[in-house]
Order: structure tokens, then sequence, then C-alpha cells
């Protein structure tokens, strides 16, 4: 099998590296790390942060997209969220969904932005006149978005009353879906229906991979808390699941052996960002890589 290089589109880091607080070197030697391993392309993804390190971060990682041509944009997770789906996010950074507020750290290399629908106060209008992503994530509610953040995860469930956000993402065939498929976030019965319902050529394949991700770390500082890796899974001390601890190779290679995953998924990616496909990956029949060029 062969297929265009991966993009990530939905990912905070890994080998150690955490884009909420790493310098342009780091998120370079990281683009390296990554370029081996067959990803292409990625959307460095910044987690609720106070305005000030988020603008700071977004500066490093403009500069390093210099340098760099697979550094895509910005996706920014959080801040404008419901507090109600917080996840792992910490609620004292989250700001109301108003242009004002997005102005305070408005950039043009932020291309995706997840929000809560329900609370939107202009702010979706607003993006979407400037060509940005707007996805709906840590929510209850939907809208006039373009995609789905990590489908089933921190959003309000399937249900057959009132308004659902998976729901909406199982059944919206125009919009494009984030799916985890590390095993852990998302059932396997879960991930049956997500494939079952969306059209093939809105599948968005994420890996939404923390830091801590293929690393030597067991415990780390992520999102203002101290989350733990036993091997399989990171969670908060609460037990509240972090992030991914994998990224799209193995993602595929899982999804692969359960008889999951198209090639199609990949090139829905470039699709969705109007991207050109880069390069090729050569996978044999165990969805292990032979070859990335």
């Amino acid at each position: 099998m062969k297929t265009p290089l991966l993009i990530e589109q939905h990912f905070h880091g890994a080998y150690g590296v955490d884009f909420n607080k790493a310098g342009a070197s780091e998120i370079l030697e990281l683009a390296s790390k990554l370029s081996k391993i067959g990803i292409g392309g990625f959307f460095p993804t910044l987690v609720t942060d106070s305005v000030e390190n988020l603008k700071r971060q977004i500066d490093i990682i403009k500069r390093a997209s210099a340098k760099c041509d697979a550094i895509l944009g910005i996706h920014l997770e959080g801040v404008f969220i419901n507090p109600l789906k917080k996840g792992i996010h910490n609620p004292a950074h989250f700001l109301p969904l108003t242009v004002e507020n997005y102005r305070k750290l408005e950039d043009d290399f932020i291309k995706i932005v997840t929000l809560a629908p329900e609370l939107d106060e202009g702010l979706i209008d607003y993006l979407k006149s400037k060509g940005v992503k707007v996805q709906a994530g840590h929510c209850t509610g939907w809208g006039n978005v373009s995609g789905a953040t990590h489908t089933f995860n921190a959003m309000s469930g399937v249900a057959h009353r009132g308004i659902s956000t998976a729901l909406s993402a199982l059944i919206s065939d125009d919009v494009y879906a984030e799916i985890i498929g590390d095993g852990v976030h998302v059932s396997d019965d879960a991930l049956k229906l997500f494939f079952k319902a969306k059209p093939a050529d809105k599948v968005i394949l994420i890996s939404d991979a923390l830091p801590i991700t293929y690393s030597d770390l067991r415990e780390a500082v992520f999102a203002d808390s101290k989350i733990f890796y036993d091997g399989e899974k990171a969670t908060s001390a609460d037990g509240t699941i972090a992030g991914s601890t994998k990224l799209l190779p193995e993602i595929i290679k899982i999804l692969g052996k359960k008889g999951m995953f198209k090639p199609e998924f990949i090139e829905n990616t470039y699709r969705f960002h109007n991207l050109e496909p880069r390069g090729f990956i050569e996978w044999d029949d165990e969805f292990n890589i032979l070859e990335v060029k």
C-alpha cells in the first residue's frame, strides 16, 4: 500500500516536546523526528493557557515554520470551550466566545479553532470569514462548523432527544470529523459506529498525542495539571484521560489490524486544508512502514 505522507492536524507534542512550552529549536528537532516516521506535515495544537503564553507560543511556532514547511499552521484548542466538557483543560483561562476576546491572540497562522458552538457570541462567523476551520469540541452543542474535534471525547454523546454533539457529528455528511483510534479513547463498538455512519471522505484521523508520547517521561505537567503515564494511557490524578500516547503511524497500524483503516483517510486531511499531497509512504500488509520519501 502506498499513501501520501501523514498530516497530524491535532497533537500537542511528542518526544518530550510541548507546543505550549517549547522553543523554536525544539519544535524543529521534533519536526525532523516526525519526518522519519512518515509525518510530513502537522498543525501544532495549543491547549488552553493564558493569553500571554498563547501569544508567545504562537510567535515561536511561526518562527519555527519559517525554517520548516512541515509546520502548516496552529490548531487552537481551548480557551473558547465549555467548562462542562473541559477535560484536562484549565477553566481559569476560558474566555467568552467573542470576536473581541479572539483578537487578543489573533494571528493569521491560526488555521483551526476548536470551540463550543452553544456558547458562541459571534466568533464562529468571524473565524469563517477569515478562512479559519472551526471545529466543535469540548462542548454540548452544534452549529455552523467545519469539523468535529476528537469525536465522542469531551462532548455530549449520542442521544435520542435534544442536541447531541456526537450525534450531530455523525449525521452531518458535509462536516469533517476527527477520531482518535488509539484503542484507549474510543471503544471498538463506537469506532464501528463512527466508520459506518461517517462518509469515508469526511474522516480525519488524529492522534491528540501528548508531549509525554515516545519519551522516557512517566509524569509531566500538561495544561496546568500533572499527568501520569502507566504505559498504556496518560491521565490526570482524578483519572481523566489527558490525550493520546501514540502518533498516527501507530494508530493506523491499530486500526488496520481491526480492519477499520482506509487509505482515503490520509488523503482527507489534505482535502480539508486544500493542500497538495506530499511525498509518500510504502506500507506492508501488517501496516508497518517500509519506506518514507
